[in-house]
């Protein structure tokens, strides 16, 4: 948790994939990055939506799969009526898909895909891994099955800023029901566990100089063992997607290395209990050549985390028409 088809889209995603950097030097690649929950605002992919086709499109074809209305949703919901995880996730994948959708009408690829938490069901779908439709419907069903395991065992979720991440896994091998669910840059690290432990983490951590350390508005203890019977509930459906060798490669952050398609099943069961290797994933890929990093999706949360985690590859976020325009002069230079 950070802080802060068919139709067309088919035809869309089977497209030659043609990277950006081709013929380029090695050491100037491309990633496309796909925020995870928390990346909201209001009125999230209306405008690019409005003014592609294919955009809009994605849209539909996510209604159809998730049951859900989600252009009401993103369009014309209030904030505060999207926070519930079951609602959340699967607008954010259509969002993300449906910017995705408006840069690939620009004609530009990634050389590389990356997601954060349940981005990584975006990230997999841009690269034809997983159907479009099929991945905005699938995330629905992750988001009641994670809603449910926050019910059924309550915790809660904390930023901890200003302490390395080793300091920070101390703290959380010698208290116990708290475990280390985010690593999203340098000095930020978000805890998740049972209440009373992930409160006494934030207290020990401000006593032993901590910068911050924030309570997250979320609905339950994500990416930590409490959530385990929504990793039990969602096995067998998983097990049966077949998933296709990707067009572009995919970096997981379970992992926090370059994955193939037998392996992305077990991957996305394990992301649920598993912390998200955000920092070490973009570490990674720019030992092996990334230069730019595109967030694709609401907000700016990831191009941020990039910039501290590396300050000298560029980071650009495309979630409306004057930011792709941008892209499209950056990335075609």
């Amino acid at each position: 948790m950070v802080t802060r088809l068919v139709g067309a889209q088919e035809e869309l995603v089977t497209l030659e994939y043609k990277p950006l950097t081709e013929g380029k030097d090695h050491m100037s690649k491309v990633a496309f990055c796909f925020p995870g929950q928390g990346a909201l605002e209001a009125g999230m992919g209306r405008e690019l939506a409005e003014a592609v086709p294919a955009a809009m499109d994605v849209y539909r074809a996510g209604s159809e799969a998730s049951g859900l209305d989600l252009q009401k949703l993103c369009f014309d919901t209030p904030l505060e009526e999207l926070v519930d995880t079951e609602v959340q996730q699967p607008a954010l994948i259509a969002t993300s898909l449906a910017i995705l959708a408006a840069i690939r009408a620009e004609g530009l690829e990634p050389d590389v895909v990356v997601g954060h938490s349940v981005g990584e069901f975006a990230a997999l779908a841009s690269v034809s891994a997983m159907g479009t439709g099929e991945a905005i419907g699938f995330v629905r069903e992750r988001g009641l099955a994670m809603a449910e395991a926050a019910r059924l065992h309550p915790g809660s979720m904390a930023a901890i800023l200003g302490l390395e991440d080793e300091v920070v896994e101390e703290l959380c091998s010698r208290i116990e029901g708290v475990w280390p669910a985010n690593y999203n840059c340098p000095g930020q690290i978000v805890v998740s566990g049972e209440n009373a432990a992930v409160d006494r983490l934030c207290a020990e951590a401000e006593s032993i100089g901590a910068r911050r350390a924030i309570k997250l508005k979320v609905s339950g203890a994500f990416h930590s063992p409490l959530v385990e019977r929504a990793a039990e509930r969602l096995r067998p459906a998983i097990e049966t997607i077949r998933f296709h060798d990707p067009i572009a490669p995919f970096m997981s952050t379970v992992t926090a290395h370059v994955e193939p398609a037998t392996r992305f099943a077990a991957i996305l069961v394990e992301q649920l209990t598993a912390p998200v290797r955000f920092t070490q994933a973009a570490r990674e890929l720019v030992q092996d050549g990334v230069t730019t990093f595109v967030e694709v999706g609401p907000g700016n949360v990831l191009s941020g985390l990039i910039k501290r985690i590396d300050r000298s590859v560029r980071a650009i976020s495309v979630n409306d028409l004057a930011s792709l325009e941008k892209a499209r002069e950056v990335l075609s230079t």
